[in-house]
């Protein structure tokens, strides 16, 4: 049989189950332990926006003076640098990414490979949005970039838990379609050795397309409202609790009057 135990603390009693108490307590903790994950969760995307924001305003650097050593997804420093790229773009060379939507147009991705003066690499630079909607016999339009150009970017790193959607590439012409961008894959089309990450054009660069990736924001105010509910909801646990073993409702309302 599970004990109850009365205690008083001068007109003030309170009887407490210690199983429902044990219950109480432990939800109590989890309501709080998903408010306080809530509030980490906005501070991670603050710190994101200030990254974002630090390298914005550092200017960008030749993307071959990244240390080789420093080019893995553990690196926070990594995402979102800004970087600088000299060479030409291989337009004929070009992969199209399935479904991707602007303004809830569908259309493609356009990536293009980027060989750089400095030593000669491969470099996947997607350039942004480009409509799949064209008239009867029109080419997807690309804006392809001839001759050498100087144009900086951003590098990007997937998530850690990101899986690239399977494709079933047709490898024997270009443009090559493909769901997500793998760079191994794209590394086998190409026949050689690419950058291991992908770098998105910033704005007003030559070759840039429509931006259609998210942008980066800390926006906090969802999670700030889920970690209000969460310990709104431990508080009303606590006090529910707290009315229905003792009488302190009772004493809130006072002594009752007579007729």
């Amino acid at each position: 049989m599970i004990s109850t135990k009365e205690f008083s603390i001068g007109v003030f009693t309170v009887r407490i189950n210690w199983l429902l108490f044990a219950c109480v307590v432990l939800t109590i903790l989890a309501f709080g332990r998903l408010g306080l994950w809530q509030l980490d969760r906005a501070a991670e995307k603050v710190n994101a926006q200030q990254v974002m924001e630090n390298e914005s305003k550092r200017g960008a650097e030749p993307i071959e003076s990244i240390p080789r050593g420093h080019l893995n997804r553990a690196n926070p420093e990594l995402q979102n640098r800004h970087v600088a790229l000299e060479g030409e773009f291989l337009n004929d060379k070009t992969i199209l990414l399935l479904g991707q939507f602007h303004q809830t147009q569908i259309g493609y991705g356009v990536v293009t490979p980027f060989r750089l003066s400095a030593n000669n690499q491969l470099v996947l630079v997607s350039r942004g949005w480009t409509s799949a909607i064209n008239k009867p016999g029109q080419s997807i339009y690309t804006a392809p970039v001839e001759g050498p150009v100087s144009v900086t970017a951003q590098i990007y790193v997937p998530p850690a838990a990101w899986k690239p959607r399977e494709s079933e590439i047709d490898g024997s012409q270009w443009p090559v379609f493909m769901r997500d961008l793998e760079i191994d894959i794209a590394s086998q089309l190409l026949g050689e050795e690419v950058w291991p990450f992908e770098v998105r054009l910033t704005a007003d660069q030559e070759g840039a397309l429509v931006r259609h990736w998210p942008a980066v924001s800390a926006d906090v105010d969802q999670n700030l409202s889920y970690a209000l509910q969460w310990f709104c909801l431990a508080l009303l646990v606590f006090f529910a609790s707290l009315f229905a073993s003792s009488n302190l409702w009772a004493l809130l309302k006072g002594p009752e009057r007579g007729v």
